[in-house]
Formats: C-alpha cells, structure tokens, sequence
C-alpha cells in the first residue's frame, strides 16, 4: 500500500496546531509503514521528519479542487491530509480527510494570516453545512482529533462516509522525574497558550488574575499592541505579562514552572495546551465545555466561561493542602493516553481498512 501524506500545511520556520498534528503524526506512522510527504515549499522539509517527499502546488492556489492531476502522476494507493480541503476531481486514489473542528460556523472569522481571496472564500464556506458536506462525502473516509468532534459531525450529518478518531498528542521536552513529582508549584504563575480571538475569552482570564493580585498571568502567543492596551485597561490590576511569541523551549519552561495553564475559550477541536500542560505535570484549570471534559477528565478543574470569579477560585483551591500535587499526578496520567505513537497505530488501521473497502467496491481496480 503506497501512502502519500499531505504535508502541506505545515507552518515556514514555526508551528500551530494543524503543523504540528502534521509533524508530529507523519513521523510516527513513518516507524510503521513506509509514507511519503506532500509538500509546497521546499521550506517546509525543517519542519517534518527526514522521509521522501514530492513537491505538488499550495492548498492554497486556485488549483486546488483539481491537484489531484498532481498527485494521480505519483501512483498512490491513498493519500492522508490533515485537512478537509483537500481538492480530489479526478482522483484515481483512496483519500482520507480530517476536520479539526466545527469552531467557524459558530465563529466565521477566518485566521488572519490567509490570503485576501481564501478568507473570503472561507466566509462562504462557513454560511451553510452544505459546502462541507460536498468534500467529505467526495471522500473515502474521515478522521476527526475528538470523540466531540465526531459527535457534531454525526449531529449535523455531515458526511456518509465512516468517521475515525485519530486524537492530537504533546511535543514537550521530558523533565526531570524530581521536577515531575515536584509537590508544589514553583511560582505564582498562571499560563495561557493560544490565541486571542474573541471565541478564545481572554477578558476572562484577564477579569480573574485582577482578583488573584499575587499571581502573574503569562499570555504566550503573539499579540498586537491595540489588543496588548485593551487587555491591560480591561482590568488595571492585572498582572499581565506578555511573551508576544515564545520559543517552544520559554513555552515549557514557562509552563512548567506554573500553578496551572488556565484557558476560558468557549469552542475547541481539541485542546493541544491541555495535554501539553498535563504532559509537564502543571493541572490545568479550564472552562467548562465539552471537549475539555473530553481532554481534562478527572484530572482538570472546570468553571464558567464567563465567571472569572469562578476561575479564581479554582486557583485558590490549589493552594489548598496537597490538592496541586494530587491534580498534577493527576493530569500527568490523564496525558498519558494522548501519543502520536497510539495516533498513528489507530491511523495506520484507518488507512488499511479505507483502502481494503475500497479494493473490495471496485473489485481490485484503483478509481
């Protein structure tokens, strides 16, 4: 079975979420079956594992719907992307998409950092199901990062086609067993990873460490300044401390040293901040939503999206005895179930059984 991977998307010089899913699962199913990556720019190649690789057009240009021309030259049995937009006119291939999330048609501001053209596109898309509907029924099968996902799938029937659960993993350096198993925080610090758009509520976590004066709220992402002053002056006394783009290794260090990572975002997909904090042994203090309660379990502690006072009190609860170290063995139990060695194994089935189906509809021919 020949798999290509399409690679894509992954980020020039540094990750988000869809690039590191990319990454990061790419390399595991390459321990267990020989893959082949789909790039755009060679650029990418610093950023993904060292495997063979085939340069096809952007996901992005307006040739898109009709790349399969590309990829038919390059006899694949079935090709994996990490995306839902892969376009498959013409495909004599199996193909398996993914859909992270169904955040835009609750919150249709598309990522700033697209072309003029893509975002507008993107609006569209996001006005009716239909259009997503359209894709993942031209497809073979679909992979989705949660069991609350899948739900939401199934709940606006989305798709004919099976849907599998291949869940996002932690890339975080491993750290000393003692620091691991440290009892108590190493400083007054809450964490917040992700970023600042308004479904992601930051004014909560802002409304919350004004009512905690001695803690520091660290925001890790890139920020612009009109957002830096509106947050500052959304409550003075806030102790708020931007990082305006940290390296992975500040990120952990950062959060490592942590009394929690806290979010109060109303939708995810997934929620990668979660397990990598849990993976560090910090607990994470959360809102209360479906897939955090998929991610956090037992381990994580839940409050209002829009009750900062409630936030608070998490925190506070944590100071009390033995209650941070409890959580924090806790949560590194609860990350233990997310590795892109088990993603992949599960991706690897997925793959096998899609082309199998297939095989057996066609009676052996490719399509």
């Amino acid at each position: 079975m020949k798999i290509l991977f399409d690679c894509r998307y992954t980020r020039i010089g540094r990750h988000d979420g869809i690039s590191r899913f990319t990454a990061g699962l790419v390399a595991a199913l390459a321990e267990r079956h020989a893959v082949t990556m789909l790039i755009s720019d060679h650029r990418q190649l610093e950023m993904l594992p060292d495997l063979p690789w085939e340069l096809i057009g952007s996901p992005t240009a307006v040739g898109e719907p009709w790349v399969a021309r590309q990829v038919n030259r390059l006899s694949p049995d079935i090709v994996f992307t990490p995306m839902q937009t892969m376009g498959g006119f013409g495909r004599r291939y199996r193909l398996v998409l993914t859909v992270h999330d169904l955040i835009y048609y609750r919150h249709p501001t598309p990522p700033r950092d697209l072309p003029a053209f893509v975002r507008g596109l993107w609006r569209l898309y996001h006005l009716a199901w239909w259009p997503q509907r359209l894709l993942l029924n031209r497809s073979d099968a679909v992979v989705t990062v949660s069991k609350t996902t899948k739900d939401l799938i199934a709940e606006h029937r989305l798709t004919r086609r099976p849907v599998f659960v291949v869940p996002n993993a932690a890339d975080m350096p491993p750290i000393a067993e003692e620091r691991a198993a440290r009892p108590a925080p190493e400083s007054k610090s809450l964490v917040y990873m992700g970023s600042f758009m308004p479904y992601k509520n930051v004014d909560t976590l802002v409304r919350a460490v004004a009512l905690l004066p001695d803690y520091e709220l660290h925001l890790m992402s890139r920020v612009g300044e009109e957002e830096k002053q509106r947050l500052a002056a959304l409550a003075p006394g806030a102790r708020l401390v931007f990082h305006d783009g940290a390296s992975d290794e500040e990120y952990a260090e950062t959060l490592a040293a942590a009394t929690a990572l806290v979010t109060a975002s109303r939708d995810e997909g997934f929620g990668i901040p979660l397990v990598e904090s849990m993976t560090l042994g910090t607990p994470v203090v959360v809102s209360d939503i479906p897939i955090f309660r998929e991610i956090g379990g037992e381990a994580a502690l839940f409050f209002d999206a829009d009750a900062p006072d409630q936030l608070a009190d998490r925190v506070r609860h944590l100071e009390e005895e033995g209650v941070w170290a409890a959580r924090a063995a806790a949560c590194r139990a609860e990350a233990a179930r997310y590795t892109w060695e088990a993603s992949a194994a599960h991706l690897l089935t997925v793959l096998t059984a899609t082309a199998s189906r297939a095989e057996r509809r066609t009676g052996g021919r490719t399509r």
